[in-house]
């Protein structure tokens, strides 16, 4: 709550103080992120310890909640929020409408981008990968597993494309509920999920001296052979990680 009151605070002089002298404290010296502290070499376990904690701190509302950037076939980036339904081994986890800008990008560019970003931690989690489709089977049993008024709304919604109101949407999501009854079961849309393989994951933690901490684990392409012991260390499972400076 401490947190929330200074931003509010900052946040109501803002039109007169400049936006360069807003500045929040990050962490002492004596919290830095440091290699000693990543007990497994492996960057799914250091992500699960560092969601567990945002999880269990009030002030994040939504710690699941992350950026994500995609590059369209012309080259041209694009970023919005979306939800990580689910973080393992293999990777990163969100859903959206196959029709979307977002989907558009990924069939033509699967080189995608992701960013956690928990204010009260100062920290940040930066990840990079190649997003593909999950199956059918699974994007229809989370599908289901959601609120009927969301999926009525994912099927009412043709994501991203124009239209001529928000009546429309409301007309359109009437006529779904007056065919489906109460009862009837909602029809997977042109909706699914990614699966976001990381090939890069970057830990950020701030400082307040703005030497921030920055730890980035990375796999694929005979990284490996880069391993010196000195800038480029062997991690786990083929990874290896190195610090960056801030």
């Amino acid at each position: 709550m401490k947190l929330l009151q200074t931003i509010r605070r900052m946040s109501q002089g803002a039109s007169e103080v400049p936006l360069s002298a807003l500045r929040l404290k990050y962490c002492e010296r004596k919290d830095a992120f440091l290699e000693d502290n990543i007990k497994v070499k492996n960057p799914f376990c250091v992500f699960r310890d560092w969601l567990e904690l945002a999880l269990k701190t009030p002030e994040i509302l939504e710690p699941n909640a992350a950026a994500l950037a995609t590059v369209s076939a012309e080259g041209r980036p694009s970023n919005r929020y979306v939800l990580v339904k689910e973080a393992t081994a293999e990777g990163f986890t969100f859903f959206t409408n196959y029709g979307s800008r977002k989907a558009e990008d990924i069939k033509s560019n699967p080189n995608v981008a992701i960013s956690f970003y928990w204010l009260p931690l100062r920290r940040s989690v930066r990840i990079e990968g190649v997003a593909e489709k999950i199956s059918a089977e699974d994007s229809l049993k989370y599908f289901h597993q959601r609120p009927r008024a969301s999926q009525i709304g994912a099927a009412a919604s043709p994501q991203s494309q124009r239209i001529p109101s928000r009546s429309y949407l409301d007309d359109v999501e009437a006529a779904i509920k007056l065919e489906l009854g109460p009862d009837g079961e909602v029809p997977l849309p042109n909706w699914g999920g990614y699966l976001v393989r990381p090939d890069l994951i970057e830990f950020w933690q701030g400082q307040t001296d703005r030497l921030h901490d920055r730890i980035r684990f990375r796999r694929g392409g005979g990284v490996e052979s880069e391993v010196d012991g000195k800038l480029v260390h062997k991690g786990e499972e083929g990874w290896v990680y190195e610090r960056l400076a801030p």
